[in-house]
């Protein structure tokens, strides 16, 4: 198994739960209400604490509460996915027959970027990594490994502060709140240069330490 490579998809994996977590618990609070439509915002009016904090999601359920519970429900379980089964030999076909209910019930529309990421990064956690030992020369290889946890926390750092801007709106000394956006989607822009920057550095790492065992 490929041991930094299955931290950054089980890592991916919890960002999803937390971003659905967000989504769901504030669609909870518009309670036993209908839905407009497909798409709504998953913090209404009563809850909304700055003008662009809409959380914008799509849903199949016509009413907030239910989609809601089911969204909190289903986020739940792609982090016990990450915990536990993200080695396991049928981990995509959980992962996508628990993300694939969880965007259709209201678990958030941006989420599906960070999907396609978790995705392809666990169908590398039980694969041989020879092309990237091939492609990567050593000397690169070796500095990559070196430097996967640190871009994947500045990933999650960022992820975790463009979250909190998308709902609070709170971003110390700037009040104009299309600086705000701007600086949440910047966030979040940077955030992934940086998971990017992980998953190449981590599959570096995994491919030089388990190369003698293949």
């Amino acid at each position: 198994m490929n041991h930094a490579t299955r931290s950054i998809a089980a890592t991916f994996g919890f960002l999803i739960g937390i971003g659905g977590l967000d989504h769901g618990f504030f669609e909870t609070l518009q309670g036993n209400t209908p839905t407009p439509g497909l798409f709504v915002q998953a913090i209404g009016p009563a809850n909304r604490m700055w003008v662009y904090g809409t959380e914008d999601a799509f849903t199949l359920i016509p009413n907030f509460l239910i989609s809601g519970l089911l969204v909190i429900l289903l986020s739940i379980c792609v982090m016990v996915w990450s915990a536990r089964f993200v080695q396991q030999k049928n981990a995509l076909l959980l992962l996508a027959l628990l993300f694939i209910p969880l965007f259709l019930v209201g678990g958030g529309v941006a989420q599906v970027a960070l999907f396609a990421l978790t995705f392809w990064v666990a169908t590398q956690v039980n694969h041989p990594l020879t092309w990237w030992r091939r492609v990567l020369p050593e000397s690169l290889r070796r500095g990559l490994a070196r430097v996967w946890p640190f871009a994947l926390g500045i990933g999650v750092l960022l992820f975790l502060i463009a979250l909190e801007i998308a709902i609070f709106g709170f971003v110390p000394g700037v009040k104009n709140p299309d600086l705000r956006e701007y600086i949440c989607w910047s966030s979040l822009g940077i955030g992934l240069v940086f998971f990017l920057i992980a998953i190449v550095a981590g599959l570096a790492h995994d491919s030089d330490l388990n190369f003698g065992d293949k």
